[in-house]
């Protein structure tokens, strides 16, 4: 009976020193972005920063496992974050805006910088032998090709362009919600559409190739990255940090981008001024 006891013991005391000399088991976290671009272009893009966070987390004795979800529309991803199925996302500003007003526990990460600055543009686009369509008045009486609907170049911010021009949806032909940048500009230049908006991005990747114009421009705050609502704060300020000392130039290229910054909830108060103005479209 005592040798049972003393074996007992021994393996006890075994199991703690075990635990005690194993590292913590990771945290597993998951990453949401919504389409923008197709699947496999968003996959591509952004693998590459979660294994540079999940290294960094490492080191930083914060050790976590990251999976990505993509999202086929942007509620989808909305929704995920207000209702706390994925812990952190890129979003767009808009998108941001309509997380955070359905739930105020939705925290700012960072906001990526390109160029410099926390600004880049969206674009008004046309084919190049168009021309009748030289400028946004011109855009009245033909068929027009937005985003997504809650797209903040792709709807909101675009929209509230056209107001600013007398521009309202009952002064188009016809318009169409198409739900990615990319297929908006296929699209339009395909034919199917007169015009359409996209981000500069997807308006330099098209324009040679598929024989596209700009119209017109405007400006957008750069996109945000946010976490859910009652995050662990440790794990918080590690994924912020691991984005603010990101310096690896191969990532961010494929992000597009030159790093990321400490953002504020009032630096997208230029995108709640558009949404609301894009309610008189």
């Amino acid at each position: 009976m005592k040798l049972r006891q003393l074996l007992s013991e021994k393996l006890l005391i075994l199991f703690f020193a075990v635990l005690m000399v194993s590292p913590a088991l990771a945290e597993e976290l998951t990453f949401g972005v919504y389409t923008s671009d197709k699947p496999t272009v968003m996959y591509k893009k952004f693998y590459p920063i979660i294994k540079h966070l999940e290294q960094y987390m490492k080191e930083k004795n914060l050790p976590v496992t990251i999976s990505m979800k993509i999202f086929a529309s942007y509620s989808g991803a909305i929704d995920a974050i207000v209702e706390g199925e994925i812990d952190f996302a890129r979003f767009g500003p808009a998108s941001y805006i309509l997380a955070h007003d359905r739930n105020n526990g939705i925290r700012l990460l960072c906001m990526e910088q390109k160029n410099g600055r926390k600004q880049f543009k969206g674009v008004f686009i046309t084919r190049n032998d168009t021309h009748p369509i030289t400028s946004l008045k011109d855009i009245q009486g033909k068929s027009f090709a937005f985003g997504d609907q809650n797209s903040t170049i792709g709807r909101y911010l675009a929209q509230a362009e056209l107001v600013k021009n007398d521009i309202s949806s009952t002064d188009l032909k016809s318009f169409s919600y198409l739900g990615r940048h990319d297929k908006v500009a296929l699209a339009v230049a395909a034919g199917n559409y007169d015009a359409g908006v996209v981000k500069e991005n997807t308006f330099k990747k098209y324009a040679k190739s598929k024989g596209l114009k700009k119209i017109a421009e405007f400006p957008n705050v750069t996109k945000p990255w946010v976490i859910r609502a009652g995050y662990d704060e440790e794990i918080f300020k590690g994924l912020q940090q691991g984005m603010l000392e990101l310096q690896d130039k191969s990532i961010l290229k494929s992000l597009k981008q030159d790093g990321f910054v400490i953002a504020t909830d009032q630096e997208y108060d230029f995108v709640r001024q558009g949404m609301k103005l894009s309610k008189q479209f």
